[in-house]
């Protein structure tokens, strides 16, 4: 098994009435409510979670790319991995990822993603998703219909500028270069690549495709990702492919405590601050008319942010939040037992542990993460015992890292 500590990086200072007060997280929402200087000690508090997650032995720390929200504050995620590729030596830098339909022109990314690869000795992971609807379309003002087109656009640019040894000429429909030109080329090559999905059928056939593995990222919990996730595993069976549990992964909320009860005294309003503020997206934004394909929309799956996708969580007891999967909680033992459900029952080999919500303090994080990692992940790690040798969709590091100052010590 592999585990990415993920860190969305929302902002804790909501006041209690947004929800009525506020139309939406996302897009909208005024600047008024943002305050720099909080800023400043949040992102380094943030970072230092990240930080110290790879010293407790996660294999990957994740960030990832959102804009004009309080949900996630890295509208360039490649800002902070570039941070962590410095102060970090082992875990993979999972950039998950950046929205690549929305770069002009796309070789930025080839650029900068080959720079994050080299600094940090061949530890990036390469996350390419399409983007929300509040990001790519309304926020950055994409056409919806025609996001998915430049977005395989800029993919297939992407690569043949990691790839080629010469400079050429690239003339697609939304970009043009007399010189794509690739400098510096990353060590890996390419560097994995994952792809982040919140339902939409056409990405199974993207990554199969390439063989990217496939990642569905979405807080309804695991429960309710069994039926997408089991028509991934049937694509996967019907285009012939092997069902390495590595081609897949997923992202689920978890909170480690000495005790359920422990669990849910110290946690719940952090859970709650998570589900009713930072994913309080207006209906219209999540979901602008041609964002999700005919396809798509004939298999009934809705977006992920929207109230129909989640629930109603408001609503919610912590037992029935626990027991529908939407969050893993407990002592080491129950959490243990709800991972291996949860493995096994997606089939998945890649988790994005979210253990920080909402408007968790450091204290509360760090408490969290380190039972985690050290009553949880060593009873999980042979999970797979038929495929422990597969490391195709892996970081592969140089074997040697050049030197680097020594990162001050984090920790509780």
């Amino acid at each position: 098994m592999k585990f990415t500590w993920f860190n969305l990086m929302p902002w804790p200072y909501l006041p209690d009435d947004f929800r009525h007060k506020y139309r939406s997280v996302w897009v909208d929402i005024p600047s008024t409510l943002y305050d720099p200087a909080k800023g400043h000690a949040l992102y380094n508090t943030y970072l230092d979670e990240l930080e110290y997650a790879e010293t407790l032995g996660y294999d990957g720390i994740g960030v990832n790319e959102h804009h004009a929200n309080a949900y996630g504050l890295m509208p360039s995620p490649n800002i902070m991995a570039a941070a962590l590729a410095r102060r970090t030596s082992k875990a993979a830098l999972v950039v998950l990822g950046n929205s690549i339909a929305l770069y002009n022109p796309p070789i930025r990314v080839a650029e900068e993603f080959a720079m994050l690869d080299v600094i940090s000795g061949g530890r990036l992971l390469a996350g390419f998703p399409v983007g929300t609807s509040m990001d790519t379309n309304y926020c950055y003002g994409d056409i919806p219909g025609l996001t998915r087109e430049r977005y395989k656009e800029a993919h297939d640019l992407i690569m043949k500028a990691w790839r080629e040894q010469e400079p050429f000429a690239w003339n697609g429909r939304y970009t043009k270069l007399r010189y794509a030109n690739c400098w510096p080329k990353p060590i890996q090559s390419p560097p994995p690549i994952f792809i982040p999905g919140g339902g939409s059928l056409e990405t199974y056939d993207f990554c199969l495709d390439y063989d990217y593995v496939y990642c569905y990222l979405s807080f309804s919990g695991y429960k309710r990702a069994k039926q997408l996730m089991d028509g991934y595993w049937q694509r996967v069976r019907e285009r012939g492919k092997d069902d390495s549990p590595y081609r897949a992964g997923f992202a689920q909320t978890i909170i480690v405590a000495e005790s359920d009860a422990e669990a849910e005294r110290d946690y719940r309003e952090h859970v709650d601050y998570f589900y009713n503020r930072c994913l309080h997206v207006y209906p219209g934004f999540a979901d602008a008319p041609g964002y999700r394909t005919i396809k798509t929309l004939k298999a009934n799956v809705t977006a992920q942010m929207t109230r129909r996708a989640v629930g109603d969580v408001t609503n919610m007891s912590w037992d029935q939040l626990v027991h529908d999967g939407y969050v893993i909680a407990g002592s080491p033992d129950t959490v243990v037992g709800q991972m291996r459900e949860l493995i096994h029952g997606l089939r998945v080999g890649n988790i994005f542990c979210l253990i920080h919500i909402g408007n968790m303090p450091k204290d509360k994080c760090m408490r969290s993460t380190k039972l985690f990692a050290e009553e949880v992940m060593p009873r999980l790690r042979d999970e797979w015992p038929d495929h422990k040798r597969d490391d195709r969709f892996w970081i592969h590091p140089l074997a040697s890292h050049a030197e680097r100052p020594a990162a001050a010590a984090v920790g509780v």
